[in-house]
């Protein structure tokens, strides 16, 4: 990316809320802070992870940015095909539709996600229909293509999802996701379904189209092992917000967050004479609908002090594309992964 050409996503203070209501009436007695406060960016081309444990609100973020549910607050900003650099948050449901050929998402579970009563020649093909291709054979051309691109043969364009194994439903929703030629591709922990022996030729075929199809990625797991293969930058949320942003080397090898050092601990190490160095956090992940003041880490935090109960520790550059949010990240020294 050029010095002078913005990132294809920017996405600054972005926040969902779910209301918690009770009683006959249903009033609202409080929030549940699903996604509180995140800023990132993806320059087009690469792939960002957003990695954290179940229930961090990786997956509410992914779905905020492709205006699959409506954030509460926040700017999401990206660059179309034409140049101009648009809120998506701001967009009226018919201009929004115009920019859904430029972003797609490729769901976690390859079982649920596709219709059973319909051919894969309908399913790849819907988003053509809806967008306007009009034309049944060209559809069937196009169709036959992307199976082609994803390692299916295109005579098993007749047939329904039943008939295909679970990392072959998967490679029939990237597909689906690459129909409209997207610039921007949300997956939704597209390999957690798989069984090891398949994740490793999902992954290696989101790499091989990412190079033909000059895509950008967003690229949400909670596998470390699968980001560390496949994703440029590493973000690692912690209860709604984004606690670690930097190169995937950079994070492995030298994290300056606690929780970024804990994850990494719990890597399985290929080589069985190396000892496990696992680090066991204590206490409970915090509740979303009533955090901790200051640091939302703190109370499972080996290094906390005074300063973090009492006030929110600043998102802060530490070097070069290195970003944390920590007080004492200067000062700590922890384990990455070589």
């Amino acid at each position: 990316m050029s010095a002078a050409q913005p990132p294809l996503l920017r996405v600054s203070g972005l926040q969902k809320l779910f209301p918690i209501r009770k009683g006959f009436l249903k009033r609202t007695v409080g929030y549940v802070r699903a996604v509180d406060g995140v800023d990132f960016h993806i320059d087009e081309g690469e792939t960002l992870g957003l990695v954290g444990e179940s229930g961090c609100g990786k997956t509410t973020t992914a779905r905020c940015v492709l205006r699959a549910i409506e954030p509460t607050r926040g700017e999401i900003h990206m660059r179309a095909a034409d140049g101009s650099v648009v809120d998506l948050g701001k967009l009226r449901p018919k201009e929004l539709r115009a920019l859904r050929r430029q972003m797609q998402m490729i769901f976690q579970d390859p079982f649920t996600s596709l219709n059973p009563r319909m051919t894969l020649l309908d399913l790849v093909g819907e988003p053509l229909l809806v967008h306007g291709m009009a034309s049944r054979r060209e559809r069937e051309e196009r169709v036959a293509d992307l199976l082609t691109r994803v390692g299916l043969r295109p005579e098993y364009m007749r047939r329904f999802p039943h008939a295909f194994s679970g990392g072959e439903r998967q490679r029939i929703g990237i597909a689906r996701a690459l129909a409209l030629h997207p610039r921007l591709v949300v997956a939704d922990e597209p390999v957690s379904a798989l069984d090891v022996s398949v994740q490793a030729q999902i992954l290696n075929l989101l790499v091989d189209l990412q190079a033909d199809f000059q895509l950008t990625y967003l690229f949400v797991a909670h596998d470390l092992s699968v980001v560390r293969h496949i994703s440029n930058r590493v973000a690692v949320m912690y209860v709604g917000r984004i606690v670690e942003l930097a190169e995937t080397t950079e994070i492995f090898e030298r994290p300056k967050h606690p929780y970024t050092a804990a994850l990494l601990s719990a890597v399985p190490e290929p080589d069985p004479r190396v000892r496990s160095r696992r680090i066991v956090l204590q206490g409970e992940v915090a509740n979303p609908a009533a955090p901790p003041s200051g640091c939302y880490f703190h109370p499972r935090c080996p290094y906390a002090t005074a300063v973090c109960r009492a006030e929110t520790p600043a998102w802060q550059e530490i070097s070069r594309g290195h970003f944390v949010s920590c007080h004492r990240a200067h000062e700590l020294h922890l384990a990455g992964v070589e």
